[in-house]
């Protein structure tokens, strides 16, 4: 099994592609946004974490994680959104690698991690074979998407959580593969329908495979002559 990681600015429409994947092509997707929102449930040890970082402050009246308040303070220092990264990061990276395995197990050929922020924090990055990028040509586009998506962000706001990120240019550069959302869904679904294709017919989980039986089978054989 091989991975690819799915990565794009923020309302580029990564999520769009993310689930045409999943329920057009039966492709596993491990999805890091979902489990980071998994690991600050409350008494969890992410929970704990934040809730020492920022105080009472982020939590709504059932203790769950204010989203939208967290939000505000991290976008707005980056101090405390590399304190956040710093506190989070290693709890979702172990779920990542839960998922991961449990999908080898099941002998699946590849497997879609969808990471928001791949290039920013280089989560799993040393794990990936291919790396698949998600944009939109005009920024003035991206920004009236994410505007709509969360209405509550002003004009600035909005602008400000864009250029948190890594340009686009740049994650372009750093990709094995792009896809251009800014036109129709039927035109995304055939750019993804391509790269699909090609991932599928691709032969590196046949040597990933034979590498890890062959490391299996030399622990084996180790094992053997120390203790028997």
């Amino acid at each position: 099994m091989f991975l690819v990681g799915l990565t794009g600015g923020i309302a580029s429409g990564k999520s769009t592609v993310s689930k045409i994947l999943n329920e057009e092509f039966k492709v596993s997707i491990v999805d890091a946004d979902l489990i980071a929102r998994k690991v600050v449930l409350p008494g969890r040890t992410g929970w704990k974490r934040v809730h020492r970082l920022f105080g009472d402050e982020i939590l709504n009246k059932d203790q769950t994680i204010n989203r939208d308040k967290l939000g505000e303070i991290i976008f707005s220092d980056l101090n405390k959104r590399k304190m956040l990264n710093k506190a989070l990061h290693g709890l979702i990276l172990i779920e990542i690698l839960k998922q991961i395995l449990i999908h080898f197990l099941r002998g699946e050929r590849f497997v879609v991690l969808d990471i928001p922020l791949l290039f920013e924090v280089k989560i799993a990055m040393n794990l990936l074979s291919y790396k698949l990028v998600v944009f939109c040509q005009s920024e003035d586009e991206q920004l009236r998407r994410l505007m709509i998506r969360n209405p509550q962000l002003n004009e600035q706001e909005a602008k400000q959580r864009i250029k948190s990120q890594m340009s686009t240019a740049e994650k372009i550069k750093l990709a094995d593969f792009c896809i251009d959302n800014s036109r129709d869904l039927q035109n995304t679904r055939e750019q993804v329908k391509i790269i699909y294709n090609t991932l599928n017919k691709s032969k590196i989980y046949i040597w990933i495979r034979a590498f890890l039986f062959a490391g299996l089978a030399f622990g084996a054989f180790l094992m053997k002559k120390l203790f028997f």
